[in-house]
């Protein structure tokens, strides 16, 4: 890769703090991937969510930003300020000690305190364990942050948000627990309808909070997270500024997401040191089952900024378009979306590859904007042999379908005494595929096995005789089997869930998604 360049000198657009303008060519910028032209400091970049021309926001300084990882000797959160300081670096010390304190200091449940993401073991290779949070899954890790990130943001500007997200199962709980009555913030929440499971959908459609709206689309996540990027510069922005309202998101397009994510990957080498698996400068191998980028684009990052990563392994379902790309060159979304046990990875369309071929490819502009221009009007782009090689060189890919997921639920837990939920089953099983005896494999686990205890009970055990008419009546009858049967329990805010009212049953058409927003905005935020 050619050497790092900076960020064109900013043209507009001074940032204000406590009554001082300051230069903003002495922060961190961002642009978006398709135009480096308009440059904004993170919490601009946090608070706006997507650029304007559809791009993502990026920085061209992130290999400048350097950790040594032998030098992380602290909690999780001491790691979470060196990585959020170095990123974020307009935020005050004092934002960022408060943003930690309140998003890690007592909403993750792990055995040891101030762990909010453990690594334990996994046979002979290493598991991330992401599910200790609020609810249940990895995207709590971003999702407890980015609240803090944006109100801090927010704090005396006057400014109000709407937060549009499209969710394939478990970004949008996490989102909206962690929006749940902020001030000045409304959040709106879509998933595809009947695409996701029993206990997300209860997870979502029980919402509480004077600021949330939840809404099923019909249609699939793809058709759901097109619409929402497709708001972004769509007339409805205007008609939401006169009421005083500006749009953003918590997808992971948003880089107050991707930062946080970050953290989890020198905080997992942190804890291979500690326990002498690897020692100060050895390589390992992260295997990250993966739909739209986003989870695996934080490991690259981390090795961008420092951290001696190896292979990041890239896990799909049978929804494999990201595997034929790395083994081909050629990404293709004009395939058949399969309906999976895996469905957060339910996804055609991975946006945050955007960010990856952009810092990848030399941080072209031109030539990202090619693509993704491409990508959507024929359905499909192709990289030069070049590109192609830079990204292998790093990522390594693979697959498992349905059939593969549930025997290695099964083998998980008959070999490894570890029960695990089928989109860390598809990462275990790319993992095997692709470890090396070494290089230390650490598989992230994502989510609870309880999120989809019908479909890990029936990997283990087979169908369970249930009397229940609806799916969410059943999967707690699956929950109390799978805990009965194994001996884990299940997380209380899972568990929980049978006694909630539903609260959102919300449905509409793609096309009419713009005007759900602006009624939300008009309901919530007047």
């Amino acid at each position: 890769m050619k050497p790092t360049r900076r960020a064109p000198e900013p043209h507009r657009s001074p940032h204000t703090e406590r009554g001082t303008t300051k230069d903003l060519a002495h922060f961190m910028l961002y642009h978006s991937t398709r135009n480096p032209q308009e440059v904004l400091t993170s919490r601009e970049a946090v608070l706006k969510g997507l650029a304007q021309d559809g791009g993502l926001f990026v920085t061209d300084l992130l290999g400048e930003r350097r950790i040594d990882p032998a030098s992380l000797t602290g909690p999780y959160a001491d790691t979470a300020k060196r990585v959020f300081s170095a990123l974020l670096d307009d935020y005050t010390p004092e934002e960022i000690d408060q943003s930690i304190a309140a998003a890690y200091g007592s909403t993750f449940k792990c055995p040891l305190p101030g762990d909010v993401t453990p690594v334990t073991k996994l046979g002979r290779m290493h598991l991330l364990e992401l599910y200790h949070g609020p609810t249940a899954a990895f995207k709590d890790v971003a999702l407890c942050m980015l609240p803090q990130l944006m109100s801090r943001a927010l704090a005396g500007t006057g400014r109000r948000l709407m937060i549009v997200t499209a969710t394939s199962g478990d970004t949008g709980k996490a989102a909206l627990a962690g929006f749940e009555d902020v001030p000045g913030i409304g959040i709106t929440v879509f998933y595809p309808e009947g695409g996701v499971s029993a206990v997300q959908h209860l997870q979502m459609a029980t919402q509480e909070g004077s600021n949330v709206a939840v809404c099923a689309v019909k249609g699939n996540f793809d058709d759901a997270q097109t619409a929402v990027k497709n708001l972004f510069s769509s007339p409805i922005t205007k008609e939401l500024a006169q009421i005083g309202v500006s749009l953003s998101s918590a997808n992971s397009i948003n880089i107050g997401r991707l930062v946080p994510q970050i953290v989890y990957y020198f905080d997992a080498y942190r804890q291979l040191l500690a326990r002498g698996v690897v020692h100060a400068g050895d390589p390992v191998d992260f295997t990250v089952p993966t739909g739209n980028f986003g989870d695996v684009l934080a490991g690259w990052c981390a090795k961008r900024m420092g951290l001696p990563v190896r292979r990041l392994v890239v896990a799909s379902n049978a929804n494999n378009v990201l595997t034929d790309f790395l083994l081909t060159g050629v990404y293709d979304r004009r395939r058949p979306l399969h309906k999976t046990i895996s469905p957060s990875m339910d996804i055609l369309v991975s946006s945050n590859l955007e960010r990856a071929l952009y810092w990848i490819d030399d941080m072209s502009a031109e030539r990202t904007r090619e693509r993704m221009e491409s990508l959507k009007t024929k359905g499909f782009y192709q990289v030069d042999a070049e590109l192609l090689a830079k990204l292998q060189a790093t990522f390594g890919c693979g697959f498992a379908d349905d059939a593969a997921t549930m025997d290695s639920i099964r083998a998980a837990w008959e070999e490894d005494g570890r029960l695990i939920d089928p989109h860390t089953a598809v990462a275990r099983r790319v993992a095997l595929e692709n470890a090396s005896p070494e290089v230390p494999m650490v598989v992230l686990s994502t989510a609870s096995p309880y999120k989809f205890c019908r479909d890990v009970y029936t990997a283990l055990y087979g169908d369970l005789k249930t009397k229940a008419a609806a799916p969410e009546a059943a999967a707690f009858e699956y929950m109390d089997a799978l805990a009965d049967a194994t001996g884990v329990e299940p997380p209380a805010s899972l568990s929980n869930l049978r006694t909630k009212p539903v609260l959102w049953k919300d449905v509409e058409a793609i096309a009419d998604l713009p005007q759900y927003v602006l009624r939300q905005a008009r309901t919530k935020l007047a």
